[in-house]
């Protein structure tokens, strides 16, 4: 059985800028407890994927830090970093032609040197984490063959195969139909992980996470419980659409529902 360890996420003040000085993040601050999943929403251009980016390591912050359990990850090395932080992207690059143990597999590359073999203990571990995400059945199979849904659970047994206390989910959804959309985010909010997602839809953010951090411009303009940040008037500030805010007649959370524009 796959062990996992959850993490606290703590992002202090966090800046990022490209060319020029323009300020993609601009004092990001974000916490995230163990086994919590946290969401990060805003509009196109916001800033969501570049601090997710920060977070697992493929940009360096110009400013402020990122910690795990209390450790700057500025300090880890790459590999150091990999055994705490898994990445599930929108697609996998480079998988062409892997099988989907192949692509699990390499879930183990942090945990051992580039040169050394899988042996039994990293077959034992793929085969759990296959198992674990409904996947095992397709373990032959070619990555690039698979429905989006499959796929994204394959991505997702590739992380856990890295023993992560953290998992960062770039659109997790991204593409898929409702059902693979809802299996997905189920299967994330069980796996006991911490999880920072970033995510479009709105009603599957109140759905699915604990907590949201709304980013405009580079900046955390709301944070709290889905209740405490989805309302009509940030709606209308941060993305400019009217809209109306219910409950869900099953679950109780936040559902919103788009008014036409003019």
């Amino acid at each position: 059985m796959t062990v996992v360890r959850p993490v606290e996420l703590v992002a202090e003040g966090v800046r990022y800028a490209v060319g020029g000085g323009r300020m993609l993040l601009d004092g990001v601050d974000l916490r995230a407890a163990p086994g919590e999943t946290v969401g990060l929403v805003g509009p196109n251009g916001s800033g969501k994927t570049t601090f997710l980016r920060c977070v697992y390591g493929a940009l360096r912050p110009a400013g402020g830090r990122v910690v795990l359990n209390g450790l700057d990850v500025a300090g880890l090395s790459v590999k150091e970093r990999a055994r705490r932080v898994a990445v599930v992207p929108q697609d996998a690059v480079g998988a062409f032609g892997l099988t989907v143990r192949e692509v699990a597999a390499m879930g183990r590359a942090p945990h051992k040197p580039f040169w050394r073999q899988d042996g039994p203990d990293d077959a034992r571990r793929v085969t759990e984490a296959l198992s674990t995400v409904g996947v095992e059945g397709l373990a032959g199979r070619r990555f690039d063959e698979l429905s989006g849904g499959e796929r994204q659970r394959a991505l997702v047994a590739r992380a856990l195969v890295q023993e992560p206390g953290l998992l960062a989910l770039d659109e997790p959804t991204n593409h898929l139909d409702v059902r693979f959309q809802l299996e997905i985010l189920t299967l994330v909010r069980e796996l006991g992980t911490t999880n920072l997602l970033v995510l479009h839809d709105l009603n599957l953010a109140a759905a699915y996470c604990d907590r949201l951090y709304v980013l405009e411009a580079g900046r955390v303009v709301a944070a709290g419980t889905p209740g405490e940040v989805l309302t009509e008037e940030l709606l209308a500030e941060v993305y400019r659409v009217p809209a109306r805010i219910g409950s869900h007649p099953v679950t109780g959370a936040p559902h919103v529902v788009y008014l036409p524009l003019g």
